[in-house]
């Protein structure tokens, strides 16, 4: 097993596969770097060198006390990055990882990174507050805390439904799909989850994304029931050199579920 220890102790996971120009994946909440299967396998027969890792407190890597915040995810990254001595790297980041990787990119990246996607992506940032009043209200959060803190094992369960869209019409549970969304959040820290809602939706990128002069490529799915469809555009709009790709009708868990089409994309721009 491939771990690295960042410099408070923490065990790193990670995977790090073939030869070529580098792909990191970060992945989002409460998943590990399982969830990346689909790009993994792709981009890695297309010739690059794909590398992902369980973010602290996730999957394999070491269920911390302390650092289940956006800036200790940066920084693990930053120097899990720096012990590979990754450059010209491209860096993908789904829903919470999209905040990982604009807050790495903005404070890490510089001569390292030379182009960034971010799928479903938390930026610029979720809660509502004065500032962001089309936000979601701090008591869904709040909601989302409950039921990671104190019933995980069933709201886990349930949560995949919305996730990937089968709570619309037409659409089917793909059980293979739930239950290894269920298996990848188990395997992790019910305190790093928790803690990890108030990364996730209260941490500001609006200052990162308009930093950053590298290419991002911007994914959203209109149909997101989890990170609302208009993060994206104000995301895109921030940025200066940023590209939007919206997909109609598209779930929040796309990079699995629409593989073929985000994978695409993803090498399109990369390319």
């Amino acid at each position: 097993m491939s771990t690295f220890t960042v410099k408070d102790g923490a065990e790193i996971y990670y995977k790090d596969w073939g030869k070529g120009q580098p792909i990191v994946f970060h992945h989002g909440w409460p998943l590990s770097s399982d969830d990346w299967d689909a790009q993994m396998m792709f981009f890695l027969q297309k010739g690059y060198r794909v590398i992902a890792h369980d973010r602290r407190g996730h999957g394999r890597s070491s269920q911390t006390s302390e650092g289940n915040n956006m800036e200790t995810y940066a920084s693990d990254i930053a120097q899990l990055v720096e012990a590979l001595d990754l450059k010209d790297a491209i860096h993908v980041g789904h829903s919470t990882g999209g905040g990982e990787v604009i807050r790495y990119a903005a404070k890490y990246g510089k001569g390292r990174i030379s182009k960034a996607v971010i799928i479903s992506a938390v930026p610029p940032i979720m809660v509502q507050s004065e500032s962001n009043p089309e936000g979601v209200p701090l008591s869904i959060f709040d909601e989302i805390r409950k039921g990671t803190g104190f019933t995980r094992s069933q709201y886990f369960y349930d949560f995949p439904i919305p996730f990937y869209g089968w709570n619309r019409e037409g659409q089917t549970v793909q059980e293979g799909i739930k239950q290894n969304w269920w298996r990848q959040g188990m395997m992790g820290s019910v305190l790093a989850h928790y803690e990890g809602i108030k990364a996730f939706s209260e941490t500001d990128f609006r200052e990162d994304l308009k930093s950053l002069d590298i290419p991002v490529l911007v994914l959203h799915g209109e149909d997101d029931q989890i990170v609302p469809y208009h993060q994206a555009p104000k995301s895109a709009a921030l940025l200066k050199n940023g590209k939007l790709i919206s997909y109609p009708g598209f779930p929040h868990g796309m990079p699995t579920t629409e593989a073929e089409t985000i994978n695409n994309d993803i090498l399109a721009f990369i390319k």
